[in-house]
């Protein structure tokens, strides 16, 4: 069984320690996360010699832009430390939203850190795999350069099972706070009643209404491609409560 030497930042400790129990080929490596006196970070890959030839792979997590930088000095050094092959986990593509412009002037973050990953150094096994869970928009692949490869999964499938497993499963129906997340998931939910709600403006206010689908009677699921504030699904889920009173479960992607 190929080992797997795994990496991670602070905010990743735990999850790392619970991917390394599911299996014995995968060795837990740590970093020194320190910072100079201006803030700046002081970064160190104790016993670097000892990941040369081994398959290394790193969990990383860009909750904000202040992590992305120390991060990614980590990122572009490990492929360099004459390593297998190099893979990056990226739970959360964090510019999601950002893919598109709409307006002369907008910038696409999205692409911006597409090809700052694009260019991680290749290691002896050739380019970098980057895994993403659940992406905002599939188009986004075409944002990477040929020097990365992009793997783009899904947590759909869990939910399904997970669902599918449950006593009452035939009286649940999948909501959906807008048409952005029907169109993002629904080929892979449509073993299940849908609801699509839409946001409309009264005032200075954003309210959310059902568009199509009844939810009397129903368990709901509210599956949403985004999450930030977490409006959207209140909205979403106190206006399908007017129409039925049962369980709730929210499930961001």
């Amino acid at each position: 069984m190929k080992k797997v030497c795994l990496f991670y930042c602070p905010e990743t400790h735990s999850l790392a320690e619970r991917v390394a129990a599911q299996s014995d080929a995968i060795e837990l490596r740590s970093i020194n996360w320190r910072k100079f006196k201006d803030g700046f970070p002081n970064l160190f890959i104790p016993n670097a010699h000892g990941i040369r030839g081994q398959h290394v792979a790193f969990l990383a997590s860009f909750s904000s832009p202040g992590k992305i930088f120390e991060q990614l000095s980590v990122i572009y050094a490990l492929p360099k430390l004459f390593v297998s092959s190099f893979t990056l986990v990226l739970p959360f593509f964090p510019t999601g939203t950002s893919e598109r412009m709409e307006d002369e002037g907008d910038v696409a973050t999205a692409f911006t850190l597409a090809r700052i990953l694009s260019n991680i150094p290749t290691s002896r096994g050739g380019p970098t795999s980057l895994v993403t869970f659940d992406i905002h928009a599939l188009q986004e692949r075409f944002y990477f350069g040929d020097t990365i490869l992009p793997c783009f999964e899904s947590a759909i499938p869990l939910l399904l099972n997970r669902l599918q497993q449950l006593p009452d499963s035939d009286n649940i129906s999948i909501a959906f706070p807008d048409d952005g997340a029907w169109k993002r998931f629904h080929k892979q939910l449509q073993h299940f009643p849908m609801i699509v709600c839409n946001k409309v403006r009264d005032g200075n206010q954003r309210i959310v209404r059902i568009k199509e689908g009844d939810p009397r009677g129903r368990h709901i699921v509210i599956v949403d491609d985004l999450v930030q504030s977490g409006g959207t699904l209140i909205e979403c889920q106190v206006y399908n409560f007017l129409f039925c009173f049962v369980h709730f479960q929210f499930l961001p992607y």
